[in-house]
């Protein structure tokens, strides 16, 4: 059985800016731990202010792995000016630009998680090009359109571990939620298909898949 984190973890998880709910930060956390064991490292695509990398890099230190995080921290879609889900915060005074990188680097820091942390600072395809090893899960919790999200999908899918999870955040099967959901709910629905996924778990609008056939890029 899979402990949940411990109070402090929680505590900064909720304390933390972002916007995913306990019940699938637990579940989250739970898949993490479980893909731990492999060994191999956690990767997860949508940093923000590191709420959810937080339990990603709990889990990664006690398995004696490290998380990976890629974002190019200048804010989603809907993270934009005028948009429902933009913080002010999150602006650089000087550039008057989204900048969560500050923030995601004192969330770790105030955790105590930061050496169990590699942020990697840029946009997903251009780091999965030259990303060449496998992976014990990845998250893929970025951008909200069919451009972003099947891009996370195409480039870092392929370097799941067999055995290892496939983890999708915002899926939304009802077609009113076409901006927060759909994108990746297509995304879910193309990994089924593939044969090469099947899934675990669902809590609210998390989906877990494990690798159980051969990636297409490896066949």
């Amino acid at each position: 059985m899979v402990k949940a984190p411990e109070p402090g973890i929680l505590g900064a998880f909720e304390a933390a800016k972002g916007f995913m709910p306990l019940d699938e930060g637990l579940a989250l956390y739970a898949a993490a731990a479980e893909a731990g064991r492999l060994g191999l490292p956690l990767l997860e695509i949508g940093t923000y202010c590191g709420r959810s990398t937080l339990l990603l890099a709990d889990a990664a230190r006690a398995a004696g792995v490290t998380a990976l995080t890629v974002d190019h921290h200048r804010g989603s879609e809907e993270q934009q000016p005028g948009w429902e889900y933009h913080d002010p915060e999150t602006v650089d005074p000087e550039l008057g630009v989204m900048d969560t990188l500050p923030t995601f680097r004192r969330t770790l820091r105030r955790a105590g998680l930061e050496e169990h942390v590699v942020a990697l600072v840029g946009r997903s395809p251009q780091i999965a090009a030259l990303w060449g090893r496998p992976l014990g899960l990845v998250f893929i919790d970025g951008g909200h359109t069919d451009e972003h999200a099947s891009a996370d999908y195409e480039g870092w899918a392929p370097h799941v571990a067999e055995g290892g999870l496939l983890v999708i955040h915002d899926v939304f099967p009802d077609p009113v939620d076409e901006f927060t959901g759909q994108a990746p709910y297509r995304v879910h629905q193309r990994a089924l298909a593939s044969g090469e996924f099947t899934e675990v778990s669902a809590t609210g609008s998390l989906r877990v898949l494990r690798r159980t056939g051969a990636a297409a890029a490896h066949r």
